[in-house]
């Protein structure tokens, strides 16, 4: 699962399964810590971050989301900036 990003102690990391892997998301960890993030509606869809990590990665993923969802549509990888 390639690296998308790294800050302030996650690492943000994406799957390519393709279209039977809906809805858009990535994968948050931190520590002992992992979520699945809906890219679109930023809603954990597994899984657990702490508040304040959870915060930071919404406001990082709403920054990126058109260039995550393109990442996700195209399954080209390339890494994006931190917060």
């Amino acid at each position: 699962m390639p690296v998308i990003a790294t800050f302030a102690g996650m690492v943000i990391k994406i799957y390519f399964l393709g279209a039977e892997h809906n809805p858009p998301h990535v994968h948050c960890e931190y520590g002992e810590f992992a979520a699945a993030i809906d890219i679109r509606t930023l809603q954990i869809l597994d899984g657990f971050l702490p508040t304040k990590k959870y915060q930071l990665a919404s406001k990082w993923i709403s920054l990126y989301q058109s260039d995550l969802l393109d990442i996700w549509k195209s399954q080209q990888f390339r890494k994006l900036p931190p917060l």
